[in-house]
């Protein structure tokens, strides 16, 4: 009977330890439950963002905020805000980022078991308004980007396709040519330092490309894009055109250039080998084509503030300007 006792003693203690175990469920601390808030109030260096906090996991959340990187899955080693503790929703105040790029953002927080972090999201910081671009040559052109385009803000002078090739610099007349050439209005080099240089449209379509790299001519849709912004073919060629008669001919009507396009009248070369209308009208290819021989490009004058579509051969020399691809 002693021994049935002390088995039975034996027994009850050791379903005593086990039932004195701690219960897992009762003091187990996960990371923290957070969602992240989506982007706003974007801007070239500045964004907003946030998070909520469903669950604090058991435990005191003692740091919370977002992180940010250009890596899709940012951490707390990254760049990050401190926002506060606890629980609920928060607002971050992002700082410090650089114009044009692609980050991404998560929402996390902090408590004694680690750091949980919401879903990841995307946004990309506003363009600058103004900057530059290099062709080929090593000319530099001042950009200005407008409603969601960004253009050359001065005609192009280059004299070399992308590839490095020659661009035929051609004297005599342009007459039958359908290849691409160049010259400066009235064969004048310090023409082309203020008004840019004179293409035919075969050198605009030429495969070789003569924008630069990241750039195109536009088409006749991207010029009207551009027009319609400005407000329509009746006011937007005085938005484009740069203010006073430095140099475009009186009374440069309508002229505000507010739209800082800058537009300089480089007049044109006709295809016998004639000069025209440097100070009074400032005429751009497009790269579309009207018919085999004709094509799409068009017009602002200095006793209007409008901007005309017109088509014109091939042959004929006019000033460029380049869009962003």
């Amino acid at each position: 009977m002693r021994k049935t006792l002390l088995l039975t003693i034996f027994f009850i203690a050791i379903f005593m330890f086990f039932s004195c175990e701690k219960n897992p469920t009762e003091s187990t601390v996960n990371v923290p439950e957070v969602t992240t808030a989506d982007v706003s109030e974007i801007t070239q260096t500045t964004a907003q963002c946030g998070g909520t906090i469903t669950s604090n996991g058991g435990a005191t959340v003692t740091a919370r905020g977002v992180c940010c990187s250009t890596n899709q899955t940012p951490t707390v080693a990254d760049n990050k805000t401190t926002d506060g503790t606890g629980t609920g929703t928060f607002t971050s105040n992002i700082t410090g980022l650089t114009a044009e790029t692609t980050y991404y953002v998560r929402a996390y927080a902090t408590n004694s078991e680690g750091t949980g972090y919401g879903s990841a999201k995307s946004f990309t910081t506003e363009e600058v308004q103004t900057g530059t671009v290099t062709d080929i040559d090593g000319n530099t052109y001042q950009t200005v980007k407008i409603g969601d385009q960004r253009w050359m803000s001065e005609n192009l002078k280059v004299t070399h396709y992308r590839n490095g090739d020659s661009i035929p610099n051609v004297i005599d007349r342009w007459y039958g040519l359908t290849i691409g050439v160049y010259c400066n209005y009235d064969f004048d080099t310090n023409n082309a330092v203020t008004y840019g240089s004179l293409y035919n449209w075969y050198a605009v379509n030429d495969s070789r490309n003569i924008a630069p790299e990241g750039w195109h001519i536009p088409s006749d849709n991207e010029w009207q894009t551009l027009v319609d912004y400005l407000g329509g073919d009746l006011v937007a060629g005085g938005k484009m055109k740069e203010t006073g008669t430095t140099h475009w001919h009186n009374p440069n009507t309508g002229a505000t250039n507010e739209s800082g396009f800058s537009a300089l009248p480089g007049g044109f070369r006709n295809n016998l080998g004639d000069f025209w209308d440097m100070g009074t009208y400032a005429d751009f290819w497009s790269s579309t084509a009207y018919s085999s021989g004709v094509a799409w490009y068009r017009k602002l004058g200095n006793a209007s503030s409008g901007v005309g579509r017109y088509n014109i051969l091939k042959e004929i020399g006019f000033s460029v300007r380049c869009i962003r691809d």
